[in-house]
């Protein structure tokens, strides 16, 4: 009988060692691939085989937000769309990300681009007003980033004072807390996201999520600012996504032509395929 109760519980401490993490402890004991790519500047690499139910794939870049450098700046390509590994080396950049949202078939941002003082693009606005990527900004004053609500009165993105500003969204977190989403499509299905975030010790995190393939299914909304909250992040916005998503490093070899996530255009899982876009966040 001792025999027998001693296997039972051995048999039910292994089942309790199988059961599957939660996906918060999954974030948060994941083995990241890191590198330094500059002074203050970290890649953090990741792939789980079972983060919300599915495949998924991230690249983050954390940089300290401080006046001093590394510099933090936005860069617009105007009406023309160019590949984000363009803008990284037309700007002699560290890293680029893409940006904010644009018109695919005539150019241009459809948000709000302010870059050192020039407005480059203004918001357009559709027949329902401003929409939920139109309410919200990444500003950046004394190379120090903030993310600001601005709300769906059209026209306060004009009146901010910063000499740099992209308008942007959904808004993610804020103070800590989830801001109320949409329920749409958009929001509420799975693609390949970009996101910006303000994380612990005045870090700035920049996060690109693979989607659209067998390998990485990517996320949608609620379960993206899931996982800001679980990096630590305070403030979280969303940039544009899906074929557009796609995060560049000057220092990867030329093989992939800096491109360090799979952009997924591309149809394939190779680094290459980039989709011509009008803005993006670049490190210098």
């Amino acid at each position: 009988m001792r025999t027998f109760l001693l296997l039972l519980l051995t048999f039910a401490g292994f089942s309790l060692n199988a059961q599957p993490l939660s996906d918060s402890v999954q974030v948060q004991k994941a083995s990241w691939r890191t590198r330094q790519i500059k002074k203050r500047v970290v890649w953090k690499e990741t792939h789980f085989d079972n983060l919300f139910g599915s495949k998924q794939n991230i690249n983050l870049i954390v940089v300290k937000n401080r006046r001093s450098t590394p510099v933090i700046s936005f860069a617009s390509a105007g009406d023309s769309l160019k590949p984000t590994s363009w803008f990284g080396k037309k700007f002699n950049a560290t890293v680029a990300l893409n940006g904010t949202f644009f018109d695919v078939k005539n150019g241009g941002s459809v948000d709000l681009i302010k870059v050192d003082g020039h407005l480059m693009d203004t918001t357009r606005l559709s027949e329902k007003g401003l929409v939920e990527h139109q309410q919200a900004a990444i500003v950046i004053h004394k190379n120090r980033v903030q993310i600001v609500y601005g709300g769906n009165k059209p026209g306060w993105d004009r009146q901010l004072p910063a000499d740099n500003v992209m308008t942007t969204g959904p808004l993610l977190l804020k103070d800590g807390q989830p801001h109320p989403l949409q329920k749409n499509a958009f929001n509420d299905n799975r693609h390949p996201r970009t996101c910006l975030c303000l994380g612990p010790r005045k870090q700035l995190i920049m996060a690109t999520v693979d989607g659209r393939n067998a390998n990485a299914q990517g996320m949608n909304l609620h379960e993206l600012t899931s996982l800001m909250r679980w990096l630590g992040c305070r403030d979280a916005i969303n940039l544009d996504g899906g074929g557009s998503t796609t995060l560049w490093i000057s220092s990867v070899g030329e093989g992939s032509n800096g491109v360090v996530n799979y952009p997924s255009d591309s149809k394939q899982w190779i680094h290459t395929g980039e989709r011509p876009v009008s803005n993006v966040m670049i490190i210098r």
